[in-house]
């Protein structure tokens, strides 16, 4: 039984210490203590550590029964002495064994613990970090839109100088033709006055060859 508790003890320093560091056992390790904790694992655990602690309490019920004999009977026998000495030794080991197997329980559950707590924070900056990309995605889309109202507003300004420009043209050309129709109907004024001239002068010299025609006839009579 010795041996098995040692084998036992040793075994379980073993996976503390593989617990304790991070490595690629101390990945299987937690797997096979997470599928120990499943179904029915629990119980037979709690029975072993159950049938261990009821051997530890027998080994110490006998090791008070010597302790009496030898406080009556004043002194202990070599059997009494051999006794004392394997019960002390068997309850050390159970009793250690015990403890060892407390702190496995504990720093596994630990372990699982802060696991869960890295993948919460993981997934929680994860959530953080898209609402930033989206609000940097926001600020360059709204400075996009800045620079694009920024050219639309220098090609307004553009357009609005081009149509003043096409205006006073324009006001220009109406000038220049209201000039050129007044001028033209100065024109046609005169043309008129030189039409009425010409027929007042064609008049007169009409006259003038009837009066010439009617005197020319007087003298030959």
């Amino acid at each position: 039984m010795q041996q098995l508790l040692f084998a036992v003890i040793f075994s379980e320093m073993s996976l503390i210490l593989v617990m304790l560091f991070k490595t690629p056992l101390r990945k299987l390790v937690i797997a096979g203590l997470d599928r120990l904790k499943r179904g029915r694992g629990p119980i037979m655990v709690k029975t072993v550590a159950a049938t261990v602690f009821v051997v530890l309490m027998s080994s110490v019920y006998s090791m008070t029964k010597i302790q009496k004999r030898w406080i009556e009977e004043g002194a202990l026998n070599p059997t009494d002495q051999v006794l004392m000495a394997k019960h002390l030794l068997e309850a050390t080991l159970m009793g250690s064994s015990l403890f060892l197997a407390l702190m496995i329980d504990r720093l596994h559950h630990y372990i699982r613990e802060l696991r869960i707590r890295r993948k919460s924070m993981e997934a929680v900056k994860k959530q953080t970090r898209g609402p930033e990309d989206g609000k940097a995605g926001g600020s360059e889309e709204i400075k996009a839109l800045k620079e694009e109202t920024a050219t639309l507003q220098a090609k307004l300004k553009e357009l609005e100088s081009e149509l003043e420009t096409r205006t006073k043209e324009v006001h220009a050309a109406d000038a220049n033709a209201v000039a050129l129709r007044k001028q033209s109907e100065g024109f046609l004024l005169e043309y008129d006055r030189l039409l009425e001239e010409n027929q007042n002068l064609r008049n007169q010299l009409q006259s003038l060859d009837r009066r010439l025609s009617h005197s020319g006839s007087k003298k030959n009579t």
